[in-house]
């Protein structure tokens, strides 16, 4: 057996795994509070806030339910053309991993495949509103999630008592 091999297998003998058993849309929501007026050519491009947030769940000791929500706001002048929301979830069964592995595979590996599928959905809600199809950016979910661990890190620093 490889070197690799066998640095791959935890104690049981069986290497670690990531399967995703079921993808589903949780929630989707798309307004054009506007419209038909919002659907108008523009001289110059609307203001897009897009907002991304991942959260994570146990069902079971190997199974977790994954959700990852996007919000795309798109704004020319004080106007709202469109608000799309999406919630978009996978649950995954995770084995053979150390401990300290989890939460980057959770936060970061979980969302990554799910985020195309998601990044689809929004492109074609907003093509199907009238609009051109909204392509997100790929997201780095690794910075994510040590901007959030960092977050953590410093709530954790303030709320401590001090001796």
């Amino acid at each position: 057996m490889a070197q690799n091999e066998e640095a791959a297998k935890v104690g049981n003998g069986t290497p670690p795994s990531l399967n995703v058993l079921v993808q589903y849309v949780k929630d989707l929501s798309f307004e054009s509070p506007s419209a038909p007026a919002s659907l108008r050519a523009r001289e110059k491009a609307p203001a897009i806030a897009i907002n991304v947030n991942v959260n994570a769940n146990p069902l079971s000791e190997t199974e977790y339910d994954v959700t990852l929500t996007l919000n795309a706001k798109a704004s020319a002048d004080s106007e709202v053309l469109f608000n799309v929301e999406l919630v978009y979830g996978g649950v995954f069964r995770i084995s053979g991993f150390p401990q300290e592995h989890m939460l980057p595979i959770l936060f970061i590996e979980c969302p990554r495949l799910l985020f195309p599928f998601a990044r689809q959905i929004i492109a074609d809600n907003t093509r199907n509103g009238g609009f051109p199809p909204l392509m997100i950016d790929p997201i780095d979910f690794a910075q994510m999630f040590q901007q959030r661990m960092a977050e953590e890190q410093a709530k954790a620093k303030v709320s401590a008592p001090t001796n």
